[in-house]
């Protein structure tokens, strides 16, 4: 045993904890004591029983890895749990709250969070082992490090990552069903239908000739960065502009991204699906919805929703659901899936395409007076089914060039030009019928939202994101 799991009680039972074995190697040892971090004894909460929190103190040359709890004010049996070699082990910071316990008199505080390695990536070797840390008189935000760790896999062993098989396997068990809003005029489609019907390369300088795209993107700029000397825009010709812009769901596609994560333990699935145009956006001002002009317009839009799969058993852990500059991690426990199956159910967001794992209003802003930027799903009989038309376009782990990847991929420059409208003229057309007491609320909802959902320039492709190598925001 290497520690205990904790979770919320509001939720349902879903989790799990690492365990080790040595392999006759010295990685593991048990501890020489225990420090009782916290009781409940003196606690005035609702409970079945006294518990306790106990730190394993460690050998020299190794950490422990977690806590145990128990029933009983006696210490635990030394052989009762392992402490792991430090050369097995990384660096961990907190990542959610479990539980929080105020002040009683002169009782402590105890803080209760779940754990991740701090550094996470394709090439990062950590491995949460599905612990907690507890902390009295919560501590986290100071400079001092926690005192556990997390596991590392040393060797960054990438036997156990799915071959091609296992990921169309995968894909087929948990691709999701994506729901469009009812009124979403700018449907998703396929980049080679995109780039088909007229999409054009421009190039700093020489704006005048701007140049038709090849459907596979084989004429566009490879690698680079974006340094703003190409884009991609609509096409010249205005019928032709708008019917791209309203997209095409019959070629739409979603784009597989399949990588290693949290030292090669978890299988990371992103699923990339891609809009011609975002539409503009729509704010809330108490009761009232009111049209914000062009703000949120802008061209080629790319959200993604990741699927994390234990590579031990192949079980879907969480789902992050991409949203404008950010998004959020959701346990598998608390997804929706489609009518008894495996199936994840996603919302896309009327206009501005951020994914919602359950349907309703968000609203991004001053939300404590009712004024902010809607963001509105809902179920509706336009569904793209992620796992019925695919392209796995990167497992850069898989080796022999099994995957064949799209030279659109590795244009790196923006898939949409810098916005033509001023965002202050644009507010003061909306302002005019405000009342004078909401119009310095509402442009302050607006000006404190991120460039993505304002539209002011359009977005970089995939591989450019910084969670292509890294983990979600």
């Amino acid at each position: 045993m290497l520690g205990c799991y904790a979770q919320p009680n509001n939720k349902a039972l879903f989790g799990w904890v690492l365990a080790g074995k040595d392999g006759g190697m010295g990685a593991l040892k048990m501890p020489v004591d225990y420090t009782l971090v916290w009781s409940s004894e003196s606690s005035k909460i609702k409970q079945d029983g006294n518990g306790y929190i106990w730190l394993p103190v460690p050998p020299d040359g190794y950490k422990p890895v977690g806590y145990l709890v128990t029933n009983s004010p006696e210490k635990p049996p030394l052989d009762k749990s392992r402490c792991v070699r430090s050369d097995f082990t990384d660096n961990v910071e907190t990542e959610l709250l479990v539980w929080g316990h105020d002040k009683v008199g002169n009782f402590n505080s105890i803080t209760v969070k779940s754990l991740r390695p701090t550094n996470r990536g394709t090439q990062a070797l950590g491995v949460s082992v599905g612990t907690f840390v507890a902390l009295v008189n919560d501590s986290s935000s100071s400079s001092s490090p926690l005192p556990i760790s997390c596991l590392k896999n040393k060797e960054f062993n990438l036997s156990f990552m799915p071959n091609l098989s296992q990921i169309e396997g995968l894909i087929q068990a948990y691709a999701p069903l994506v729901y469009i809003h009812p009124d979403d005029q700018y449907l998703p489609s396929s980049v080679g239908w995109f780039f088909s019907n007229g999409a054009v390369l421009y190039k700093k300088g020489n704006e005048s000739n701007p140049v038709p795209i090849d459907p596979t993107g084989l004429n566009l700029p490879q690698g680079g960065s974006d340094d703003g000397s190409y884009w991609i825009d609509l096409p010249v010709d205005n019928a032709a502009k708008e019917k791209v812009k309203k997209g095409d769901l019959g070629s739409a596609g979603a784009y597989f991204h399949i990588k290693p994560m949290l030292g090669a333990t978890f299988s990371d699935i992103s699923i990339w699906v891609f809009y011609p145009f975002n539409g503009p956006a729509r704010a809330k001002v108490e009761l009232v919805n009111v049209p914000l002009g062009r703000i949120g317009e802008h061209v080629g839009d790319w959200e993604h929703v990741t699927l994390r799969i234990s590579n031990f058993n192949g079980e879907l852990w969480r789902v992050y659901f991409s949203q404008h500059s950010g998004g959020a991690w959701v346990d598998a426990s608390e997804v929706e899936f489609q009518g008894g199956k495996n199936k994840v159910v996603a919302y896309a967001s009327l206009h501005g395409h951020a994914f919602y794992s359950k349907p309703g209003l968000v609203l991004l802003g001053n939300t404590k007076i009712g004024i902010g930027i809607r963001d509105d799903t809902a179920k509706s009989e336009i569904v793209m089914d992620a796992g019925s038309r695919f392209a796995i376009v990167s497992a850069e782990y898989l080796k022999n060039d099994v995957v064949s990847v799209p030279p659109w991929l590795n244009f790196y420059r923006k898939w949409g030009p810098k916005a033509d409208y001023d965002i202050a003229m644009e507010l003061q057309k909306i302002e005019r019928v405000l009342p004078r007491n909401l119009k310095a609320s509402l442009e302050s909802a607006v000006n404190g939202l991120p460039n993505e959902l304002l539209g002011e320039e359009g977005p970089t492709g995939p591989k450019a994101k910084d969670n292509w190598n890294g983990d979600e925001r």
